[in-house]
């Protein structure tokens, strides 16, 4: 129950269904992904990660997504943020669980492509992400992927990337994903696209309603 809360969005219900001491990991992936998307108590979200086993695989990619956050969003920022985030990405690359891997490796990417401007290494970052995701089926995984990759494309071929990555998400539920999906979409249509005042008016509308401020005001 909690798992399908948390693809709605709806990660106060979710956190709400798990017991205090049940699954952790769960709870912290949580709350990170509640405030990724509502930018809201960041110190829950901590300390949630700080509880976990430090060592493991999964405590190290959600304390480097939270450094990658605080860089990106510019709150909160810490000096080593960047180094943190780089060091836990490469040991959950490390790691013998491919498909952790595979988020490890596009979240890298995405470190390397958004805060370094690092295109030549970011791509090939993803391009092995995107292997592990067609290797292991796991299209929420190609979905992340294809989304990056696509601002790399020309824009015959970043549209229909664009296109199947809200497909994917779609598929699998994944609320906050798939308005984030109809928002690149949206702004990568000419102007005068009919699709684009619709996917417009239906991301803003559900954007409203999980309280994501940073995709209200993005372009």
């Amino acid at each position: 129950m909690a798992r399908c809360l948390h693809l709605l969005g709806e990660w106060d219900a979710a956190l709400a269904v798990l017991k205090p001491d049940a699954d952790p990991e769960l709870r912290a992936e949580i709350l990170v992904d509640r405030w990724f998307f509502q930018m809201d108590r960041l110190e829950e979200a901590e300390e949630a990660v700080a509880a976990l086993d430090r060592s493991s695989p999964t405590a190290q990619l959600l304390a480097a997504r939270l450094a990658y956050s605080r860089l990106l969003f510019r709150r909160d920022l810490r000096a080593d943020d960047r180094a943190v985030a780089e060091a836990g990405y490469r040991a959950a690359v490390e790691s013998g669980d491919e498909k952790l891997r595979g988020w490890a490796n596009f979240h890298w990417g995405v470190l390397l492509d958004l805060i370094d401007k690092d295109e030549a290494r970011a791509l090939p970052l993803y391009e092995a992400a995107l292997e592990i995701a067609v290797k292991t089926g796991d299209g929420y995984l190609e979905s992340y992927v294809i989304r990056h990759l696509s601002q790399h494309k020309e824009p015959a071929e970043r549209i229909p990337m664009l296109r199947r990555s809200l497909h994917l998400r779609a598929s699998f539920g994944a609320r906050p994903q798939t308005l984030a999906a109809q928002a690149a979409l949206a702004y990568n249509l000419p102007e005068d696209d009919p699709e684009r005042a619709v996917l417009m008016e239906t991301f803003r509308a559900g954007a409203e309603e999980l309280r994501i401020g940073w995709l209200l005001s993005s372009e």
